[in-house]
């Protein structure tokens, strides 16, 4: 079965958060989670964010950086092209979802992901995301 990890798992994987417990017991049983640029951008903005706020200063910025950067080396996060489809999935989920879960722009894009690397898990702490995620037959815990 494969696996399809959003951002806000991401963050939450590396900063501490009400949802880090979770998301570390569930890493090990899905090898080879999905890394996109999606991600990456995703990623330096959260980071970028908690230190804006004076969450986290620049050395512990740059050590959960390396921190994922050693899980990608480890072959934890896999790194992935955004598949070619993704902006018309997105489009299409969007107009069919839109009005009814008020999904935002980068939500449809992860879940349009998911469904073009054929993921069969969906593993985010957005409400919105996991409804998307499932009204699309992925599994969301």
């Amino acid at each position: 079965m494969s696996f399809y990890a959003d951002t806000s798992f991401l963050v939450s994987l590396y900063l501490s958060d009400a949802h880090s417990a979770d998301a570390r017991a569930r890493v090990p049983s899905a090898p080879n989670l999905s890394f996109t640029p999606l991600h990456r951008a995703e990623w330096a903005h959260a980071v970028s964010q908690h230190q804006f706020r004076g969450k986290l200063s620049g050395h512990e910025a740059r050590k959960f950086e390396q921190q994922l950067e050693d899980d990608i080396n480890r072959g934890i996060w896999v790194p992935s092209s955004l598949p070619d489809r993704a902006f018309e999935v997105c489009t299409d989920l969007v107009r069919r979802y839109g009005p009814k879960l008020g999904v935002r722009t980068l939500d449809t894009l992860h879940v349009a992901s998911a469904l073009e690397l054929k993921a069969g898990w969906f593993w985010t702490f957005d409400e919105r995301q996991a409804k998307l995620a499932a009204a699309e037959g992925l599994k969301t815990s």
